[in-house]
């Protein structure tokens, strides 16, 4: 499909539906996390595309952030054993982030395909 005109894409809405970046349409993941290498719709090579550590360091700290706010505004209001801290936080934090890393790695490498931020440079 070379030669065709694609519309525009807004980087968040394709990086959040885990779609193509350039036509929308295509998968970007094969797999949990693991990059397509191209897209079935239009052919546009994904494998040298790589969000490195950015989608993980976002969600440690806006998780992070939430978590430890609520789990501190239970503790000042309740005051729970310990063990109930555990039960609690322990699965909505590994929950959350798994939950949140394939949409944050898809806004990242959505992110860097429209401002022509990838890896394919040419030199020279």
């Amino acid at each position: 499909m070379t030669g065709e005109a694609y519309g525009p894409i807004s980087p968040f809405r394709a990086g959040l539906a885990c779609r193509c970046p350039r036509c929308g349409r295509g998968k970007l993941f094969d797999g949990f996390l693991a990059v397509a290498p191209a897209c079935t719709e239009c052919g546009l090579d994904l494998g040298k595309q790589d969000s490195g550590d950015g989608p993980a360091v976002f969600i440690v700290l806006i998780l992070g952030f939430i978590i430890v706010a609520a789990a501190l505004i239970l503790e000042m209001a309740l005051a729970p054993p310990l063990w109930l801290h555990l039960v609690l936080w322990i699965p909505v934090t590994l929950g959350g982030s798994l939950l949140l890393l394939r949409p944050f790695k898809g806004v990242l490498l959505a992110l860097q395909f429209h401002h022509g931020a990838g890896q394919d440079r040419s030199t020279g």
